[in-house]
């Protein structure tokens, strides 16, 4: 198998519904985002998929995300934005434009991370 992860990151604002502690109150982070893409077989050149591809997707995300009060976003009007389910947001995002995505991980400090992946 073949793995290649990028990461890039966003800042943005949330609390959490149903929390107690400080995490109930409006705080933000500045998050880094790594992708994680996997497959058996690399294209004609040698590649899983060209990183610029990948970076590209995910920067379409992010700028939907960056400087944003994320309770504020439909999805997350539904669902509380945790880093689990920003993880799973962005995963999902990216299932439908990239093949071979295994795994979004969410970085909210440099000691604190979630990931997400559909893969058992």
């Amino acid at each position: 198998m073949y793995t290649i992860k990028i990461s890039d990151e966003f800042c943005g604002a949330h609390n959490l519904r149903g929390y107690e502690g400080k995490c109930e109150n409006l705080h933000g982070h500045n998050w880094k985002v790594e992708v994680e893409l996997v497959k058996d077989k690399l294209d004609n050149i040698g590649m899983v998929l060209d990183f610029k591809e990948v970076k590209e997707r995910l920067k379409k995300i992010l700028v939907n995300l960056d400087h944003k009060y994320l309770n504020d976003i439909a999805y997350f009007k539904k669902n509380n934005p945790t880093s689990e389910i920003i993880a799973k947001y962005i995963y999902d995002l990216l299932k439908e434009k990239l093949i071979g995505i295994n795994k979004v991980t969410i970085w909210e400090t440099d000691t604190s991370s979630a990931s997400y992946s559909d893969k058992s």
